[in-house]
């Protein structure tokens, strides 16, 4: 016994530092992905099919020259445009690895299907049925990220899976702002670059001055056209479903034109000198400041684009101008009327107005835009209804000088917006969590108070029992089986795996109360050592520790094993745990299979809903636990191991003994529920899980040989001191106190 006790604490004083140092060393030699700049999307248009992925799709176009983005095609028709999430946004998960998800969209800017077609994070490769994941990324079909971009992409509802909160707020992340990157990048349904891109606005040919017909502007698309008759009018207005406008339709024969409404940029250099000749084209110029452009609205027909909203309010309010997410509305000192078009071929119009497009608005000639016309019904004496309408323009291409030459597609990651927008992410998360994060901190509170001041919260040793139980229960409901706040020595390796491939807080800090938790670990290990977390803020410890209580209370026999086996086995969970370290040198992945000797994901996660050996394994240590106080605590625990080593840093010893405990009195020793405490009375701090009762024991003068002895002196003066009192009353003839 003497033996073993000089031996392994010198031992394992001498071989922590070994393993710190190897800790560390794995770290910084874990092999580093290569990042490179090739597409990820090459990898896996030859992986999955095109049919897979947009029904009734034949193949794959070719992949953009620009983009990393790649047509998906049925024969000669388009259905939409694939790409890979992780070639748009940094999509690094829980494990320090990229999670990628291919997605296919369609020109109007719906999401068509989503697909995880990889990623390396252990709860979804061992814990939760990937038929969950991908029945999730399926509920994205039909996503509009036309309104996700207008809502900065929080216009959806997000479903979260229990036990991968972050995996999924990752996965959800890197598809919406992906594919808003790929809409405004493809310009669909309406989208365009954002204002401030690197992409630069279009030049308009500086000596393309030609001249030209009616006709041929027409056909050309330099002017676009809108024409709606009576009839298809009154059929929008039914289609609106407005019993009231339906009974006002709108008198005259069907076919007679409701508005004919054509529309050209005419502070291009050419529709401008062919519309409306030399002259007024100068008198537009002189009218127009730097960065201004001007369109021309011609209009025929019953109903007016003008009406007489701008005479009273000095605003058209029946048209704007609309392209991607700006809108320009026109006032009446940015329009001019036009007396007469200038070519002789030119249809006549009622009205023929110039609006100028201020050059604050962001307007990009190059890109296309629409003019939304907006016409009412009346529906009672003062009330209105009204429908939109759009006229689409796009400049033709020979008016604008040719795009640079792209280089070959590249994965296009903006590292300070995507910092930007996970920071933004995990900032939400904690805003949602504001309730949960003040009760884990009240608990942290509550339990570093406990630690500071241990004899008074020992003094009374019931009273202490019973605030631990409860304790213990809150731990495991609600950090536990609420929140999934289990720490795990897979969250080590993820630490580790995103050091090598970059380190970033983001994926960490999306779950608050893990975070929360590691950070106080780190700040108990130098006060406490492992007990502060393995003690008191472990879920399955505590369930390890609540199901031996009640196995206690049905009189389930204890067994104490021997001190040389039980000192024999606590090194298991240091193997246990260098054997992890070492299988992450060769593959994290690997290594975090293995990590399942941990049952904290089956038991506490998923609350035993896995595959019945995962649930057989979590059922007998906990059985094991019912006989064997923390039995998987004890000798197999590799995360109770990992926080040991780095705990014997700690700067205080913070439990009081007396020179008798270990020799004569085992008190302490023998009740010591994880026997961390040696026959000759040191407490290993290793082992020790500071549930305080040996604290308990320190003040108990019913149990305790040194208080009892205290205990008794105090008696023995206090029965001296009455026989005293009681011999003097006598001499002075007064009643004794027995009297």
């Amino acid at each position: 016994m003497a033996l073993g006790k000089r031996l392994f604490p010198e031992f394992w004083r001498t071989l922590a530092p070994l393993l710190v140092l190897l800790a560390a060393t794995l770290l910084l030699t874990l092999p580093a992905s290569a990042l490179g700049n090739q597409p990820v999307i090459e990898k896996y248009l030859t992986k999955v099919a095109a049919a897979d992925l947009v029904e009734g799709a034949t193949d794959y176009g070719p992949l953009r020259s620009d983009v990393p983005i790649a047509p998906v095609m049925k024969n000669d028709e388009l259905l939409g445009y694939a790409f890979i999430t992780s070639d748009f946004v940094s999509t690094t998960g829980y494990s320090g690895k990229p999670i990628h998800v291919m997605v296919a969209i369609d020109p109007d800017g719906k999401l068509l299907k989503a697909n995880l077609v990889k990623h390396s994070e252990p709860i979804v490769l061992i814990g939760i049925p990937n038929s969950k994941i991908q029945a999730l990324t399926e509920t994205y079909s039909g996503l509009d990220i036309v309104h996700e971009a207008k809502t900065g992409g929080s216009g959806h509802d997000l479903d979260i899976i229990s036990g991968a909160t972050v995996t999924i707020m990752i996965i959800d992340d890197s598809i919406v702002r992906s594919a808003i990157k790929v809409s405004r990048a493809m310009q669909l349904g309406g989208l365009t670059v954002e204002a401030g891109s690197d992409t630069p606005p279009r030049a308009l040919k500086s000596d393309l001055m030609s001249v030209s017909d009616w006709q041929t502007l027409s056909g050309d698309g330099s002017i676009r056209r809108m024409t709606l008759d009576i009839g298809q009018v009154n059929s929008a207005f039914e289609k609106a479903g407005d019993a009231r406008a339906i009974k006002r339709p709108e008198p005259g024969d069907p076919t007679d034109t409701y508005i004919d409404m054509q529309a050209a940029l005419v502070s291009v250099p050419s529709i401008g000198l062919s519309l409306l000749g030399d002259a007024e084209y100068k008198n537009l110029t002189e009218w127009l400041k730097e960065g201004e452009q001007a369109i021309l609205i011609m209009g025929r027909g019953v109903y007016s684009f003008k009406g007489s909203g701008y005479v009273r309010g000095g605003i058209f309010d029946r048209i704007q101008l609309i392209q991607g997410d700006n809108s320009v509305r026109f006032h009446d000192r940015q329009q001019k009327r036009l007396g007469a078009l200038a070519p002789d071929d030119a249809p006549a119009f009622n009205e023929l107005d110039i609006f100028k497009i201020p050059a604050d608005a962001d307007f990009d000639v190059g890109d296309p835009w629409r003019l939304q016309l907006l016409v009412n019904r009346a529906v009672g004496p003062i009330e209105k209804t009204f429908l939109t309408f759009d006229l689409g323009y796009k400049l033709p291409e020979f008016y604008l000088e040719p795009r640079p030459v792209a280089p070959p597609a590249t994965s296009v990651v903006d590292g300070d917006e995507d910092a930007a927008a996970r920071a933004a992410l995990w900032k939400r998360v904690w805003n949602d969590k504001k309730v949960e994060i003040a009760i884990l901190l009240v608990m942290l509170t509550v339990l570093t108070g406990t630690f500071f001041f241990q004899k008074q919260a020992t003094r009374n040793a019931k009273a202490f029992y019973w605030f631990r139980m409860g304790f213990l229960t809150l731990t495991l409901a609600f950090l536990g089986w609420s929140q999934n706040a289990q720490l795990s020595i897979v969250n080590l390796m993820a630490l580790g795996a995103s050091f090598s491939d970059g380190f970033s807080w983001d994926a960490f800090l999306l779950d608050p109360l893990v975070f929360i938790l590691w950070s106080s670990v780190a700040a108990a290990l130098l006060f406490w050592g492992r007990g502060a977390f393995c003690g008191w803020l472990c879920p399955f410890g505590a369930l390890q520790e609540l199901s031996n209580q009640i196995a206690r209370f049905f009189k389930v026999p204890q067994i104490t094993l021997p001190w040389g086996l039980h000192e024999r086995l606590w090194p298991l969970k240091y193997m246990i745990f260098m054997g992890l370290v070492g299988l992450s040198m060769v593959s994290v992945p690997l290594a975090e299979q293995y990590a399942e000797i941990e049952p904290f994901k089956t038991a506490i996660i998923l609350k035993f809903a896995r595959g019945w050996p995962y649930v057989l394994f979590a059922v007998a240590l906990l059985s094991a636990g019912l006989f064997i106080e923390r039995f998987y605590c004890r000798y197999l625990c590799p995360l109770g191991a990992a926080l040991a080593i780095p705990g014997r840093i700690r700067m205080f010893d913070w439990l009081k003994r007396y020179k008798e405990c270990g020799s004569p009195c085992q008190t302490c020793a023998n009740e010591c529920f994880v026997q961390a405490i040696h026959p000759t009375g040191e407490i290993n701090p290793n082992e020790c899980l500071s549930c305080l009762h040996c604290q308990v024991l320190y003040q108990d003068d019913q149990k305790c040989p040194v208080c009892i002895k205290q205990r008794k002196s105090r008696e023995k003066i206090a029965r001296s001191n009455a026989t005293s009192a009681d011999a003097f009353s006598q001499l002075l003839g007064q009643p004794s106190a027995k009297n």
